[in-house]
């Protein structure tokens, strides 16, 4: 794995052999947990401790046991030499983890490809609560005992044994916080940062010696680093949002690309709210400005639409997007109940300018007062300027789309209730008086009733994109796909 982390570090070979790798961390664990469990009653804190005589001349596991066996005499019973050698099997497991995950040729980590450094995070996420909790806290309970008569010793001893190990073990985050930033990155380096923070307290209470300062410093680098780390991928994540180039996203309106991107990624963040409360302390950027950041990018792409209604929709859509998103994640909790209903109502307002430009030729295109008399001339006018302007409408919102059902819904009922009885009373007032004449099936081609079945069409994006009018062929024209006057 050195050679091939030295001369090709993006070798399928290398990650064949980290999967590999973490197979047999994997198994080792199994086998260290096997073993806690089966001598459990021999190696708790209390019988270790009980044992004190006996344990002081056996406490160094670099030894070979069977030298401490034979050092140790008659005087230890079969039960006592069973502890011995669990407490030999686990440091040799531990040790082999450690050593086998986490090397002195370190430095090796930045010119890992990520696929390869991201199986090494995993093994150490998994390794470090076994190594503080276990192994070095196990360590200090003997040294604190075995050499309680002289504070010196025990101090020197505890430090000696686990200087090394402890040092490799903590120095591995800082280094893969130097490694080249990228966004897919963030989440392995949080959870660096979590697994630091949260064991802190035993760490500062294992190596609480003044020969460890140097060990305490190190996780303290660590976390610094990985701190930085995630600042410099916040900002370079906000960086990529205002210099994003692509345009809208489709003839349909529908929710960009980018927003589904920086809003499933601002949903991972959440998950880590605590922590990355604790990494942007009095520091500008935060999710809330993130999401800013991107609701005035989407502003700026809806100004590539030409038709302004459906800049209008496109602006509904992606807000209703990330205010779905905010309320089913983390990021509700940040961003608060007032955030949500605010952009809610900004959502409404969206909605609301999409149906007045929508549709304002349509209803534009009726008398102000359906119930007014007027000649049979302007009553044809008036049919003519309605199928001309409701089939237009027609034609274009059967290619836009609105993804949210809910949305959807509620946006074609709004036209619905103001539309259909509008020209439901035009119709009933005026249609007879044209009933008579040659061609008034032409001019007359929609029921009231039956405009709710050309509005259940629209803004599902499945629509064509020809030119229709009044004099359209039946194959082009919404009235023929829907029947005349009514089913």
């Amino acid at each position: 794995m050195h050679y091939f982390i030295s001369h090709n570090s993006s070798s399928e070979n290398l990650v064949r052999a980290q999967f590999l790798m973490q197979t047999a961390m994997k198994r080792l664990e199994k086998e260290f947990y096997r073993i806690l469990s089966t001598n459990r009653e021999s190696l708790d804190p209390e019988s270790v401790s009980s044992r004190g005589s006996t344990i002081s001349s056996l406490s160094d596991f670099e030894e070979d046991l069977e030298d401490e066996l034979r050092t140790a005499g008659e005087s230890i019973s079969e039960v006592e030499r069973v502890s011995m050698a669990a407490m030999a099997d686990l440091k040799a497991i531990a040790d082999c983890m450690i050593s086998s995950g986490y090397g002195k040729d370190l430095n090796q980590v930045q010119k890992m490809d990520w696929n390869v450094l991201e199986l090494r995070i995993k093994n150490w996420l998994n390794a470090v609560k076994i190594a503080v909790k276990t192994l070095f806290y196990g360590e200090r309970i003997l040294c604190d005992h075995v050499f309680s008569a002289s504070a010196s010793i025990r101090e020197s001893c505890f430090t000696e044994i686990t200087k090394e190990g402890a040092m490799t073990l903590f120095g591995f985050p800082e280094l893969v916080a130097k490694c080249k930033k990228s966004s897919e990155k963030m989440f392995r380096t949080l959870d660096l940062y979590e697994a630091i923070i949260n064991l802190w307290p035993e760490i500062e209470s294992i190596f609480s010696y003044e020969s460890n300062s140097a060990l305490r410093t190190q996780a303290i680098n660590s976390l610094v680093k990985l701190g930085d780390a995630v600042r410099t991928m916040l900002t370079d994540f906000e960086s990529a949002i205002q210099k994003d180039s692509s345009k809208t996203s489709g003839p349909g309106g529908g929710v960009h690309p980018l927003t589904r991107y920086v809003m499933n990624y601002i949903t991972f963040l959440g998950d880590y709210s605590e922590i990355l409360a604790d990494i942007t302390a009095d520091w500008p950027l935060t999710l809330a400005w993130l999401v800013l950041v991107l609701l005035c990018k989407l502003d700026g792409k809806a100004e590539l639409y030409k038709d302004v209604a459906l800049s209008y929709l496109f602006l509904a859509n992606n807000l209703q997007y990330v205010v779905n998103k905010v309320q089913s994640s983390n990021i509700k909790f940040l961003l608060g109940d007032n955030w949500v209903a605010k952009h809610e109502e900004k959502v409404k307002q969206y909605a609301a300018n999409y149906e007045r430009m929508g549709w304002s030729k349509v209803f534009s295109s009726l008398p102000e007062n359906p119930k007014a008399e007027i000649s049979p001339e302007q009553a044809k006018s008036y049919f003519k300027n309605f199928n001309a302007a409701f089939e237009e409408a027609y034609r274009k919102q059967t290619s836009w789309i609105v993804p949210d059902p809910k949305l959807r819904d509620e946006l074609k009922i709004s036209v619905a209730r103001k539309l259909v009885p509008l020209y439901r009373e035009y119709y009933e007032n005026h249609r007879v008086g044209l009933s008579r004449e040659c061609g008034s099936e032409s001019l007359v081609r929609y029921a009231p009733e039956n405009l709710n079945n050309y509005l259940s069409d629209l803004l599902y994006g499945n629509g064509g994109g020809g030119s229709i009018s009044s004099s359209s062929s039946s194959s082009s024209s919404p009235s023929r796909s829907h029947g005349r006057h009514g089913r």
